[in-house]
């Protein structure tokens, strides 16, 4: 199976190179599964409904969101009827929406997402370690799920470092969003899961992480309140990592860093060329 995950989209700038690209890659690299994250795709803060849908038919089979979910109010509302779209797992009991979901891709294999947010230096949620376990006593890899993705929204290093460990040989993929920065430490595991601390942003990389500079500089120098941070406006990069796995086990075999665009090193799977 070939897997694509692309990192957070920040506003029009990412969504634009997503729905422009993602189609044609997804025929090139003849692609089982991609899944997005996409929770600052709204003007950098939270996903509407009619953004929601035009990510899912750019090419993506699922969006996961983070800490910005609840930013536009009609997600609490249309969460409910969307089940490709996937909250932070270990928000608390009657949270609307899923936080993790058995999709079927437009090639027929059965992925599991999962998205959890970490609490170090984030919202206090519920063990993100545990709701993990959860989603994965229902839906094993290789028994019920052709692969499992699991996307952990977070801040520290070391909380996606531990996560990905923990879970190497139960999952396909562990990757890290939020940092909207990519990480040079994609590989897979010992046991056969890929990881990467952080799959970068889909966006204008001449900004500070997406968003335009003068404000962020601003508030670095004055320390004071201020306007609004508004998304970049320059052409976006997509980023993010592609993994190959094995059919029979379901677990990584070959693993590369995406970067196509402007301001940053290009990169892709040169082995699906």
């Amino acid at each position: 199976m070939r897997l694509l995950f692309l990192g957070d989209i920040v506003g029009r700038a990412g969504r634009n190179v997503v729905i422009e690209r993602l189609p044609s890659l997804r025929e090139r690299w003849n692609l089982d599964c991609v899944v997005i994250n996409g929770e600052n795709s709204a003007g950098g803060f939270g996903i509407t409904e009619a953004i929601c849908d035009e990510i899912l038919n750019a090419g993506a089979d699922a969006v996961t969101l983070g800490n910005h979910t609840w930013d536009q109010r009609e997600t609490l509302v249309f969460i409910e009827r969307q089940p490709r779209l996937i909250r932070p797992a270990n928000y608390p009991p009657g949270t609307p929406g899923r936080g993790a979901n058995l999709i079927d891709t437009r090639s027929g294999a059965r992925v599991l997402v999962v998205n959890v947010m970490g609490r170090i230096y984030m919202d206090p949620l519920d063990d993100p370690f545990a709701a993990v376990d959860q989603a994965l006593e229902s839906c094993p890899l290789g028994q019920v799920a052709d692969a499992v993705v699991v996307d952990i929204h977070a801040e520290a290093t070391s909380e996606k470092e531990a996560l990905g460990h923990y879970l190497d040989g139960r999952a396909t993929l562990v990757v890290g969003t939020h940092t909207h920065v990519p990480t040079a430490d994609y590989r897979v595991l010992p046991g056969g899961t890929a990881y990467m601390t952080d799959a970068g942003m889909c966006g204008d990389y001449d900004s500070v992480l997406g968003m335009q500079k003068e404000e962020p500089i601003r508030r670095f120098l004055q320390k004071t309140p201020g306007t609004r941070f508004e998304p970049g406006l320059g052409e976006g990069t997509l980023s993010g990592i592609a993994v190959e796995t094995d059919d029979r086990t379901g677990l990584a075999v070959r693993v590369a860093a995406v970067r196509l665009g402007p301001h940053l090193e290009e990169a892709w799977p040169r082995f699906w060329d």
